[in-house]
């Protein structure tokens, strides 16, 4: 690995292998079951999710001793820090206890103040992803050829400074993934509201009565996007649009600001609160029950979208894309039809029937829906600052372009 740049003059630079003990991981022979869920944990490329998080605690498999004893797998001891070499190159992080790797995967055992003080060669490992994944080469499967291992160098201050930096980075480690808890407890908290709220399980002070029943050719009319291709779409366009892949990939039930213009006269100019539904995809029908409702008028809607455009001034259409998106999903996905393209179109659509409180209720539901939104929002902003500010941090540490105090007694 190449250097760019000064470091301290009290750090050294060595080769990894002569500060670290490296070990590759092996696969126990499939064909012998006796290798195979014996109680030691074996990480492979199944367990790519829970790499990049710090601590690896759980496996997707596990080996025997047997698997062990048969094979070039070796037991490597807990805080050893592992990097997969393909198939999600540059993933690491460091073992929780006592575990076995796959060929995909380097190790390196960091056992005491002569060697690398394991938490920071994990964190110098994250700092030079981008770099892991320029090395590997391949079409298919891109991979990291083992002889590149022998040959990397790590910039290094004395183990007590490493440490220091290791305590420093854990402490936004630790505060990151509280943020992302608090995410992911406030996202369940809102499945839970909406389905509550949009089925009427839950009711809102002040609301009661029985909900009606509708068709949906009742309170909209149907009409098709058109048009507007991906070449079309241009950043200094003189109009604003959207296209069917976006309500896959860029949308979710509401469009506050549209992201994308075209020079394009294509397309059929939106009405603000059009619920617009992809009509057609490659994957399967329950990727087609996506709703967005839209607020902008003027806006052009490309082809294969299905608008649906409210009769009456009697529907909340925020209310709407949320209750046809998680109350009506699989109803919706069930009216496509297709095997190698998947279609859903007005037709399917016009017979659905469905269950409305009052306009002021749906309203209100929907209100509280948006205010949970976009707390969730404000979290995973304040989670994005957190991420970026510790890389600022990491690269300043793990460079030397800021020190760490040293206790002189600690240092001894």
């Amino acid at each position: 690995m190449k250097y760019r740049g000064q470091y301290p003059k009290d750090w050294n630079v060595s080769l990894l292998d002569d500060v670290t003990s490296r070990a590759s991981g092996h696969t126990p022979n499939k064909n012998h079951p006796e290798y195979w869920n014996g109680g030691i944990k074996w990480v492979s490329l199944a367990d790519s999710s829970k790499l990049d998080s710090g601590l690896i605690a759980h496996t997707d498999k596990e080996i025997s001793r047997d698997g062990l004893k048969h094979s070039s797998a070796v037991l490597l001891p807990k805080g050893t820090v592992i990097i997969s070499r393909d198939a999600g190159v540059g993933k690491s992080a460091v073992l929780a206890e006592e575990m076995a790797v796959s060929q995909h995967f380097i190790a390196w055992k960091c056992d005491g103040p002569n060697q690398l003080h394991n938490w920071y060669l994990y964190n110098w490992l994250r700092l030079n992803k981008p770099e892991f994944e320029r090395q590997a080469i391949g079409s298919t499967i891109k991979t990291i050829g083992l002889p590149f291992f022998k040959k990397i160098k790590i910039a290094h201050p004395t183990y007590e400074e490493q440490r220091r930096i290791a305590e420093i980075l854990s402490t936004w480690d630790r505060a990151i993934e509280a943020t992302e808890k608090l995410i992911a407890n406030s996202e369940a908290q809102k499945k839970s509201l909406m389905q509550q709220l949009l089925t009427g399980k839950k009711r809102l002070p002040g609301f009661d009565g029985e909900w009606k029943s509708a068709r949906l050719d009742v309170l909209f009319n149907f009409k098709k996007g058109q048009g507007i291709s991906k070449q079309a779409v241009c950043e200094e366009g003189a109009h604003s649009c959207v296209l069917y892949g976006e309500l896959y990939t860029r949308y979710g039930e509401i469009i506050d600001e549209v992201a994308s213009r075209t020079n394009s006269n294509d397309g059929v100019p939106s009405v603000s609160g059009d619920l617009l539904i992809p009509a057609s995809t490659t994957t399967s029908g329950i990727d087609l029950a996506n709703v967005t409702a839209i607020g902008e008028s003027g806006v052009k809607l490309g082809g294969d979208i299905n608008i649906l455009r409210m009769k009456k001034p009697n529907v909340c259409a925020s209310f709407f894309a949320h209750y046809l998106t998680h109350v009506m999903k699989h109803n919706i996905a069930s009216r496509a039809q297709g095997i190698t393209i998947i279609h859903l179109y007005a037709a399917h659509l016009k017979d659905l029937e469905v269950q409305l409180p009052r306009l002021a209720e749906q309203e209100k539901i929907s209100d509280v829906i948006l205010t949970a939104a976009k707390e969730i929002n404000s979290q995973k902003e304040k989670l994005q600052k957190l991420k970026s500010e510790k890389c600022a941090l990491m690269q300043q540490l793990l460079t030397g372009k800021r020190r760490v105090a040293i206790n002189k007694e600690q240092a001894a």
